[in-house]
């Protein structure tokens, strides 16, 4: 439906700058009316009690390839100017930002659900693996099947 004129994936252990990032991306589509954004966060706590800091292990190559697919079948789905998408990976303590995903177009609502959908694919098709680390030990995160059935929202007849 659209071919974007700003597209920016990072896989990195670096944190981000969320002001700057969304104001790349506001600059780079003067024409949006509308820019959606969506940053997730290491939680404080999980299913075993208090998190310390959380474990997130890619497959490179692969994990930006499969970013990419998921950008473009949003980008074939709405009419979307511009695209950032960060996932950190590495050793991220408790409130440390894990991802941003945002998205610009000429109305609101094709970046919000553009950015719903993205979310709810990069949690079930992205290859990443998180392990969570506490006073309780350590364990890997297992999928969930909330996002399973959350992704099921956007398959088209």
């Amino acid at each position: 439906m659209s071919t974007l004129a700003y597209l920016e994936i990072s896989v990195q252990p670096e944190d981000f700058d969320l002001g700057h990032e969304l104001q790349r991306l506001r600059h780079a589509s003067p024409e949006a009316g509308a820019l959606v954004n969506f940053v997730g966060w290491v939680r404080e706590h999980a299913s075993q009690g208090a998190l310390s800091q959380m474990l997130i292990e890619h497959y490179p190559g692969m994990t930006e390839k499969a970013l990419q697919s998921i950008v473009q079948q949003a980008a074939s789905r709405w009419p979307l100017l511009g695209v950032r998408l960060i996932h950190r990976v590495g050793v991220l303590p408790a409130q440390a930002q894990i991802v941003l995903v945002a998205a610009t177009s000429l109305h609101r609502q094709a970046a919000f659900d553009a950015c719903a959908f993205m979310m709810d694919y990069l949690k079930t098709d992205a290859p990443f693996w998180k392990k969570e680390i506490g006073a309780f030990g350590e364990h890997w995160v297992e999928a969930r099947v909330s996002d399973e059935q959350a992704k099921q929202q956007w398959k088209q007849p």
